[in-house]
């Protein structure tokens, strides 16, 4: 990636980043509205992106339930917006960390599936995402979550696989369509798709752990 997409890729997430904090913080129409319309964009780049059938209806129906979760994630649990801004923090952590760390380690790569996913970017996230969650529990207002405890820590590293599983997914599939990008709507990232791609995973497994591993 050159300079120029990079430049794109930080002023998309200034811009981005405030916007979805926002949405998750104030809940209701806001947060209803963003994941609606974050659904139908990824829902089209789907369809787009693939010509196979089976591929398409499958897609669209694990969309729909990615989404249904992260609307649970959101207002099922009693302290509400706390939990999706900690699996969004992962998720977030995860995705700069092995930006940073497989662009200026580099080193061996991952899989022929992502050409970009080298083992110092997977180091690079897992660093990240426990450092980030670490001081998102160490200044959190919420009392429950006011200690990293050694449940925590296995479930950022296992929220931080899933995720790059989920980016890995996707990969493959544009891969197959030989495109590069699902989309670009949004600059230096390009769709929808490729941005939220590891969160449509980490998000809904996120929800099944909490809700049946009362460690927060």
């Amino acid at each position: 990636m050159n300079i120029n997409e990079t430049f794109k890729r930080i002023i998309s997430s200034i811009i981005l980043l405030p916007i979805v904090i926002f949405s998750i913080i104030k809940g209701s129409y806001f947060f209803n509205s963003l994941i609606f319309l974050c659904f139908l964009i990824s829902s089209y780049e789907w369809l787009k992106m693939n010509n196979n059938f089976f591929y398409k209806i499958f897609g669209i129906f694990f969309l729909i339930v990615s989404f249904y979760l992260i609307f649970k994630l959101r207002n099922e649990f009693d302290n509400q917006y706390f939990y999706l801004l900690f699996i969004t923090l992962i998720c977030v952590s995860t995705d700069i960390g092995g930006y940073i760390f497989g662009r200026y380690f580099k080193g061996p790569k991952l899989t022929k599936i992502s050409p970009k996913k080298t083992y110092s970017g997977v180091a690079g996230s897992f660093l990240l995402s426990l450092l980030s969650t670490y001081f998102f529990f160490k200044f959190s207002p919420v009392q429950t979550l006011s200690s990293f405890k050694i449940e925590i820590f296995i479930f950022v590293l296992l929220i931080s696989s899933i995720s790059q599983i989920g980016d890995i997914v996707v990969s493959y599939f544009k891969r197959k369509s030989k495109i590069k990008d699902t989309g670009n709507i949004l600059p230096g990232h390009g769709g929808i798709l490729d941005r939220i791609d590891g969160m449509l995973f980490a998000f809904p497994s996120s929800y099944i752990i909490l809700i049946n591993w009362n460690f927060i």
